[in-house]
């Protein structure tokens, strides 16, 4: 079955990478919006995935970037319609916006290749059996968290903050064979779309070393581990997708 994926973009540096090339793979066909360059909205009905991707701005940032309300709308459109909705860092923190939840700064910062654990509920989930039991490496680039939305589950920790990534679905959804899937953590770099991150992100890191250490790694060390992670990392995003895409039953 070929899936209709439309994407949201917040910035041009923090774009699809690994999602494209899993998409192209599968011959499903991806498209863009760019809210911030005056890009027009879908309409649910044309879409079967809605992926919601990351950028630098906080989910309150309606008077600064007015196209957050369009783009909020969207959101809930879809998850009201049945539509599997996938969230990317601030994505994540979007849909959680959008489902009720909190979504504040976490207190720390967390940007590098840092341990994540799946919680009991996420070692269960369906969705996730391709995921280690035991403590991973990926990669985060945050300072936000979400609360967890009412009829969600928290899948993932850290030790810095509980709530890194979500599953939540409704009565329709569960009809359609679909799901709302969030994550604070990007499984989705690649050795190209890293370095373009970190570059872009020089100043929050910078700045983020010198207040949490522990939790913040600098540009060098970040491009090097990322050697070590980014391959696996795919591989797992790519088992999510396809456990997703086999249970969409969508004609």
């Amino acid at each position: 079955m070929t899936l209709r994926i439309h994407t949201l973009f917040h910035t041009d540096y923090a774009d699809l990478s690994f999602i494209k090339q899993w998409a192209n793979a599968h011959n499903h066909p991806i498209t863009v919006s760019r809210s911030y360059d005056d890009d027009v909205l879908p309409e649910p009905d044309s879409l079967d995935w809605l992926i919601v991707m990351g950028g630098p701005m906080s989910v309150h940032d309606e008077e600064k970037h007015p196209w957050l309300i369009a783009e909020k709308r969207l959101i809930n459109q879809s998850i009201d319609a049945g539509k599997t909705v996938i969230g990317v860092c601030l994505g994540a923190q979007l849909i959680a916006h959008c489902l009720g939840a909190s979504v504040q700064p976490s207190g720390v910062k967390e940007i590098g290749w840092l341990p994540m654990r799946l919680t009991p509920a996420g070692q269960a989930h369906p969705l996730l059996q391709d995921l280690p039991k035991q403590p991973f490496t990926v990669f985060h680039f945050h300072g936000d968290g979400f609360d967890c939305p009412k009829g969600a589950s928290i899948i993932a920790s850290t030790e810095a903050w509980a709530n890194q990534g979500f599953v939540y679905q409704t009565p329709k959804h569960k009809k359609c064979g679909s799901w709302v899937l969030a994550w604070q953590c990007h499984f989705e770099v690649t050795k190209e779309s890293l370095p373009k991150m970190v570059s872009n992100g020089n100043a929050t890191i910078e700045s983020g070393l010198k207040e949490y250490p522990n939790t913040v790694q600098s540009p060098a060390e970040i491009i090097a581990l990322g050697d070590n992670y980014i391959e696996e990392n795919n591989a797992r995003l790519s088992a999510m997708l396809n456990r997703i895409a086999v249970s969409d039953n969508r004609k």
